[in-house]
Parts: C-alpha cells; sequence; structure tokens
C-alpha cells in the first residue's frame, strides 16, 4: 500500500516536532528548577535567619508549636530548594516541599482555597502558588536530563550496558 507524500511529511514534521519539544522538556525543566529552586532557598533562608518573626507569624496563623514549624519550614524550604537547584533526589524532595506549600495555602491564604472554582485568580495569585506549581511538575515529571538526577540515571544506564549477563 502506497502512502499519500502528503501524510509522509505530516509525520515526518510531527517526529521532528515531538524530538525537539523533549529537548525543550529538558530546558524548560532545568530553568523552573534553577529559578523557583533558589527561590525556595533565599525564602528558606529568610526564615531559618528570623525564627523569632516567623514564630510569631505562625502563632498569629494559629499554626501548632509555631517555633518548631519554623524551623521544620525554613529547613524545608533551604535545603529542599537546593536539592531542586541541583536536581538532586527531586521527586522525593518536592514531598516536602508540596506539604509546606499546601500548610502555607491552609494557613497564610485559607480564602483562596475555599473559593478556588469561585475566586481562582486569588488561588493562582496566592504567595505559594508559583512554589508549589513548580515542585507538582519536577514531582511529576522529574528534574530533566540537565541534573545531578540525570547524570546519575545517565552513568547507570552506561554500566548497566556494559555489565556482562548473567544466568
Amino acid at each position: 500500500m502506497m502512502r499519500n507524500p502528503l501524510f509522509n511529511a505530516a509525520t515526518t514534521g510531527y517526529q521532528w516536532i515531538i524530538i525537539f519539544a523533549s529537548w525543550l522538556q529538558s530546558v524548560f525543566l532545568l530553568v523552573i528548577r534553577l529559578y523557583w529552586g533558589w527561590q525556595f532557598h533565599v525564602t528558606g533562608m529568610g526564615k531559618l535567619g528570623n525564627i523569632p518573626k516567623v514564630t510569631g507569624y505562625f502563632q498569629s496563623l494559629g499554626i501548632p508549636h509555631p517555633g518548631l514549624n519554623a524551623y521544620l519550614a525554613g529547613s524545608t524550604e533551604c535545603f529542599g530548594g537546593l536539592f531542586l537547584l541541583l536536581g538532586l533526589a527531586s521527586r522525593v524532595s518536592t514531598i516536602p516541599l508540596i506539604f509546606t506549600m499546601v500548610v502555607a495555602y491552609l494557613t497564610a491564604s485559607p480564602d483562596a482555597v475555599k473559593h478556588i472554582f469561585s475566586k481562582p485568580d486569588d488561588f493562582v495569585t496566592a504567595d505559594p502558588f508559583l512554589f508549589m506549581l513548580t515542585a507538582v511538575i519536577v514531582f511529576l515529571f522529574g528534574p530533566g536530563l540537565f541534573s545531578v538526577d540525570g547524570l546519575i540515571g545517565h552513568f547507570l544506564k552506561r554500566s548497566a550496558a556494559k555489565a556482562p549477563a548473567t544466568t
């Protein structure tokens, strides 16, 4: 059966789009990891550098054990941000970051959560949104090729390909 030349050209063009978009996926993941990983880190350092102020703020929000939670939130954002930035243990390190952002939403922006469908602009403009979105994207799609995780995966695949088969 002979295929239509137009169909062949469209199929080839689509395959090239997929290849290009796949390459851009890793570039996109690198850019958001670098930018938002640094933002998480700086935010966490700010919390850790001013525990009394953060503790008072957490207390005003009704967060239990505000001092402990100030250290936990600050450490999670500081070190989780560095892991995100490097692309190291990315999917695992995004879990506490996502949890921290959910808590931030529920305590600092409860109306944005409550009215997510009636006032979606309030939800997406709340401070935790872009932090949480980045963590969710990296959790779902991984850190991309340009990351420590990507390098580790590359070397593991190479060593597995070189290893002799055992029976």
